[in-house]
């Protein structure tokens, strides 16, 4: 999902309630500087995404992880049994994303980012459709919901897997 939605918020939980290990792509790439280069205009680095991939590729292996990232097209395919997309509504993604310092060109360009649904059309083209869910996140009650909605497919997935 775009910048602001919940993803590490949702990650987060839903790795203490199943001991599944959760992994913040931007804080692994900070703490091994998977960078290749700074963008000026976003004032950000960008990402290794090669990088990432070969320092990823052993425990993704092993199953058992939650990634959390706003983008997916370079991860491999192989890697995922399922993938949720957040979605925010605009009024409440803005406010979330001024808070955190967002101004100008990012704050718009992530704005149009959830108007245009970009992180949901690039899993779709990405990964099997049927694997691909989108799931709002505007308040305390979606986050509860969706928190429900993956623990019972979790669930579902050992039963049929094990």
């Amino acid at each position: 999902g775009t910048p602001g939605v919940g993803k590490t918020t949702l990650g987060k939980e839903l790795a203490q309630r199943t001991g599944l290990t959760y992994i913040n792509v931007g804080d692994l790439a900070q703490e091994s500087e998977l960078y290749d280069g700074f963008d000026e205009e976003y004032q950000c680095p960008i990402l290794d995404e090669d990088r990432v991939v070969d320092e990823l590729e052993d425990k993704m292996g092993e199953g058992g992880m939650i990634v959390d990232y706003h983008g997916c097209d370079f991860f491999p395919e192989r890697w995922f049994h399922i993938v949720f997309v957040l979605r925010t509504e605009n009024s409440a993604l803005y406010n979330r994303l001024e808070s955190r310092g967002y101004k100008g060109k990012k704050l718009q360009d992530n704005i149009q980012c959830e108007i245009f649904q970009t992180i949901y059309e690039e899993a779709m083209e990405s990964y099997k459709e049927e694997i691909v869910h989108q799931l709002p996140s505007n308040n305390p009650e979606d986050l509860e919901r969706n928190m429900e909605q993956i623990l019972q497919w979790i669930e579902q997935w050992m039963k049929d897997n094990n």
